[in-house]
């Protein structure tokens, strides 16, 4: 097939377009940049820059490629494109972000419709949101958390007209769980080894976890299986934060995290972090094992966490 990635030098793309080449996929793949136009042509792709947000840079690179398929990668969530993360203030941090998913999305599904490509896969997100309601781990027929009324809930809604457009186009939506993998998770390790990535109350929020492999060998399936609908592609173990964090700080040879009082998390973090931390609902892979025929590399974080920081 003829696939089209945008967003092909981001953190997950370049796992996603060696895996696509290898299984005999023609790959077109974009960045904003042009100085990574190299790298992208030597994972094996045929590399072009497009503005995710500029109409007809989307439209002029689609029909140029006519691809089989379109897969959705856009973000702009590195400290190159975000800045230093700020998790008290999540609508500054993936301002950007929030674009991408949603006049990015627009721009991408008007580009789809204008030149007959049959399918397309996009990027959602499924580790600590599941609705904060019943038991810790969430189905696909679960809603998702809004966060309403906190500075998260712009990047949630983002998300949610993500899903919207793409299932009424006929797609596929993958919600990944928090991934971990080749630079996927450096500052978050930087952080835990200054003891500056502490434990919030008593730490029983779940979160999800996969590994950028696993993530994009989902993707690859649901491209050639022509997969419509929403998939949660997530590891087989949801824990809470009591469980993981101070097992990357062990894998990361650092000290045990801290533990600090809700009231002193939300001043100093934010909602966001502390629903995650306290709240937070995980995720099952069910759904995608059965349909999508997806086996895991990385089953669970426990051993990822230990092969990562090796």
């Amino acid at each position: 097939m003829r696939v089209f990635v945008a967003g092909g030098s981001g953190v997950l793309g370049r796992r996603l377009v060696p895996q696509l080449v290898a299984r005999g996929h023609q790959v077109t793949a974009t960045t904003t940049s042009a100085a990574k136009l190299d790298v992208l042509e030597r994972l094996g792709a045929e590399p072009v820059v497009m503005d995710g947000l500029d109409a007809a840079s989307v439209g002029e690179a689609v029909a140029a490629a006519r691809p089989d398929a379109v897969v959705h990668q856009m973000t702009a969530i590195s400290m190159a494109h975000a800045g230093k993360p700020d998790i008290k203030h999540p609508d500054r941090w993936f301002a950007l972000t929030n674009r991408l998913r949603t006049e990015g999305t627009d721009h991408l599904l008007a580009a789809v419709e204008a030149t007959g490509v049959p399918h397309v896969v996009a990027q959602g997100y499924a580790s600590w949101n599941g609705i904060r309601e019943g038991g810790w781990v969430k189905t696909e027929d679960d809603p998702l958390d809004l966060l309403e009324g906190t500075a998260a809930q712009v990047g949630m809604e983002a998300m949610r007209h993500v899903e919207e457009s793409v299932l009424k186009a006929g797609g596929a939506v993958l919600r990944y769980g928090a991934f971990y993998g080749p630079g996927a998770i450096d500052d978050q390790v930087e952080l835990v080894r200054k003891r500056q990535y502490p434990l919030v109350g008593r730490g029983t929020g779940y979160s999800s976890w996969i590994h950028l492999d696993d993530a994009a060998s989902a993707t690859v399936l649901a491209v050639e299986r022509k997969a419509r609908g929403v998939f949660n592609v997530v590891d087989d173990e949801p824990a809470p934060a009591s469980e993981w964090l101070p097992h990357l700080a062990a894998c990361a040879g650092a000290k045990r995290p801290i533990r600090v009082p809700v009231w002193l998390a939300r001043l100093l973090a934010g909602d966001q972090a502390v629903i995650m931390m306290t709240e937070g609902r995980g995720f099952s892979n069910a759904k995608a094992k059965r349909e999508l025929g997806w086996e895991l590399r990385h089953p669970s974080w426990r051993q990822g966490f230990e092969e990562e920081l090796a």
